[in-house]
């Protein structure tokens, strides 16, 4: 996780996403113990000297809650070790008692986290094959959509992907060879009000979703990690904001998202082999062309959205960005997260 040069320098990197942290912010660091935690993926350093803790994802905090269920068919168990879908093996927190486990979302220095603090339990039950069962508070698709059919559990491909595993490595460190195992979220129907679930399309819960395992604790000093982030990424949503960053989320639970702000245009030139660019009109829009409203009355351009004439520009700048970037989607929504365009 770190790579040491003179006997007198340490490189400090960060196993999520691969950034070389300057050396300039490690020594703006005064609590240098804190940096374990930063070489072991479990937080992040910013241009201050700043630590900030990730979190685990709804996938992370589901997958403990399941391995802590089976381990518990022959012992107790008070934490349990996660391979998340970064790469790295954490050990969570988790309580399992005869068949039942459960574990408590913690979202690290993440302050908005809807799903902050989120019980998930679990029970599990011996079977002649592997069964992952979603129960009462986990969300479903109320409509088709291109992975998954209506009716399906919200679960994204690489969450599923980490609580099977977690489920497959307990089976082999108690000798089974097959157990069923039923996944709830006590307050997940409560929690979901909370969240963009129904503009989306999943009802009755919440998503269980992490495309790396950990919360991300966003942070303004990261441009130069968030760059190298969407250089390493396989098609990274680009985002530009808050409200966006939680729509693409949702939109595009098995790519790895991330925030831009207004720098659209050097993030793009960061992305390798195709991208999403998502989020509201306002940036896009005027990155695709900075006299967007030239000729309006308007101010902004959300102030131009409920109008006519705003989807004839919109769908001609789409085309044109389309020409220039083909390998790039672009997806703009509205702030009830309504797509309201889209590239072809």
């Amino acid at each position: 996780m770190s790579k040491r040069g003179s006997s007198a320098d340490t490189v400090l990197i960060d196993p999520v996403s691969g950034f070389v942290y300057p050396k300039q912010w490690t020594d703006a660091c005064t609590n240098q113990a804190l940096l374990e935690s930063v070489r072991a993926g479990l937080a992040i350093l910013t241009a201050s000297g700043t630590i900030l803790i990730r979190g685990y994802t709804t996938g992370t905090t589901a997958a403990a809650a399941c391995k802590a269920a089976v381990l518990s068919l022959k012992t107790q168990v008070d934490e349990v070790n996660i391979t998340i879908p970064a790469g790295l093996t954490l050990m969570v927190r988790a309580s399992g008692r005869e068949g039942r486990g459960q574990c408590r979302k913690f979202s690290g220095d993440y302050p908005s986290d809807a799903t902050s603090g989120l019980l998930f339990v679990a029970y599990a039950e011996p079977d002649k094959e592997t069964i992952l069962h979603a129960g009462e508070g986990i969300g479903r698709w109320k409509r088709d959509t291109p992975r998954f059919m209506k009716g399906d559990p919200a679960i994204s491909l690489s969450a599923r992907d980490e609580i099977c595993m977690a489920i497959k490595e307990a089976e082999r460190e108690i000798g089974i060879t097959g157990v069923r195992v039923s996944l709830f979220a006590p307050d997940g129907i409560k929690t979901a009000l909370h969240t963009l679930n129904e503009k989306v399309g999943v009802i009755g819960g919440i998503s269980v979703l992490g495309s790396t395992g950990l919360v991300e604790p966003w942070d303004d000093h990261l441009e130069a990690s968030v760059f190298q982030r969407i250089a390493d990424a396989k098609k990274p949503v680009l985002t530009t904001g808050r409200i966006g960053m939680r729509y693409a989320r949702l939109l595009f639970p098995d790519n790895e998202v991330i925030l831009v702000g207004s720098h659209i245009g050097p993030a793009l030139l960061e992305v390798s082999a195709g991208g999403i660019l998502c989020g509201l009109p306002g940036l896009i829009l005027k990155y695709m062309n900075p006299d967007f409203l030239l000729g309006t009355l308007y101010q902004t351009v959300e102030e131009m959205v409920p109008h006519p004439v705003f989807r004839s520009r919109m769908e001609k700048e789409l085309h044109h960005f389309a020409e220039k970037w083909p390998d790039i989607k672009v997806v703009i929504v509205n702030r009830d997260g309504t797509v309201i365009g889209e590239t072809p």
